[in-house]
């Protein structure tokens, strides 16, 4: 029984791993770069996102900014 289970989890995600492959075509790469395709559409909006999520971990990872967890900085 458990290695049923376990031949069939690992079909399973086997199958997962390569349904995931995908060769972009340099002529569909237009169709990527998008404005709509973007995380997000409004560069402030996401600076301010950002911040709150740097300001909520109590870290700064990549970017100048220092601070606590206020995010008053």
């Amino acid at each position: 029984m458990y290695h049923r289970v376990r031949l069939i989890l690992s079909i399973s995600l086997l199958g997962m791993f390569l349904s995931g492959c995908q060769v972009v075509q340099p002529w569909e790469r237009g169709k990527l770069a998008r404005p709509e395709m973007a995380w997000s559409n409004d560069v402030l909006e996401g600076r301010l996102e950002s911040h709150i999520y740097w300001s909520k971990e109590a870290s700064s990872g990549g970017s100048s900014a220092a601070g606590g967890g206020c995010g008053c900085n």
